[in-house]
């Protein structure tokens, strides 16, 4: 298991930099782990996306597949990569807490 250390605060997290304790996330996590990605500040759409992938992630155990997001944010799939530029599933999935989404390279 690995560390890396944001603003002080260190955290567990995998070879690829994901928690590894999705239950040790909150927003305060989140906010730190955007701006280490380099995402200044987390907008309102950027939370519509990080709660989606939340929700799912506590109701089905997995990432949601990003069609899910596109549709139930209204966000395009371009717009996502510019909110998150390291993609759905390394960038935001970072910032929402959860593990490595499987197939992600």
């Amino acid at each position: 298991m690995a560390n890396i250390e944001i603003e002080g605060k260190i955290f567990d997290v995998d070879g690829d930099g994901f928690l590894s304790a999705p239950e040790t996330w909150n927003e305060e996590v989140a906010s730190l782990f955007a701006r280490y990605d380099g995402i200044p500040e987390l907008s309102d759409k950027h939370w519509a996306i990080v709660r989606i992938i939340r929700r799912n992630f506590i109701e089905k155990g997995m990432a949601p597949m990003i069609r899910t997001i596109c549709q139930e944010t209204g966000i395009k799939l371009r717009e996502i990569y510019e909110l998150f530029p390291l993609g759905p599933a390394r960038g935001a999935c970072r910032v929402a807490g959860l593990p490595k989404p499987d197939g992600c390279v």
